[in-house]
């Protein structure tokens, strides 16, 4: 939500209160909040109006930066395993097209000749694929972020 000066009787969505109680989570899971006050602010969180009420809530706790909120890592995480995945696709489709390109080369040069010669499409395709194979198991890179270590394969 884009804020401005004197929102704070700007009237809050559900989303905002689902963000302030995600933030209390973190903050009880730190250790900053008990359980019994926890609990407290959680329900006046769901209960908030406007965004004065939310930010009396979470005032005393250290701002947190909100990409690492639980909530945006895993939707991160399953978005670059979706673009990995996706990746990795294009990846065969790739492999596939120039397989067949091959197989064709080698089926004119074996008509041509009027026999058929050496099987050497097997090389490119076999090594392209072995490479395919073994990036599927590699490890992901995390990019510098020790919270985007989802698995990408």
């Amino acid at each position: 939500m884009v804020e401005g000066p004197g929102d704070d009787n700007m009237r809050v969505s559900d989303a905002d209160r689902d963000a302030t109680a995600e933030r209390l989570q973190v903050a009880h899971d730190e250790g900053r909040l008990s359980l019994t006050e926890f609990d407290e602010r959680v329900r006046r969180s769901y209960a908030a109006v406007v965004r004065a009420d939310l930010d009396r809530l979470t005032g005393d706790l250290p701002v947190l930066d909100e990409r690492n909120l639980p909530s945006v890592r895993r939707e991160r995480e399953v978005a670059e395993r979706r673009e990995a995945r996706t990746e990795q696709y294009g990846q065969w489709r790739s492999w596939a097209g120039t397989s067949v390109l091959f197989l064709g080369i080698w089926g004119m040069i074996s008509l041509a000749a009027g026999e058929p010669i050496f099987f050497w499409p097997m090389f490119p395709i076999g090594i392209w694929a072995l490479v395919l194979i073994g990036s599927a198991f590699q490890r992901p890179h995390t990019d510098g972020h020790p919270d985007a270590s989802a698995d990408k394969g």
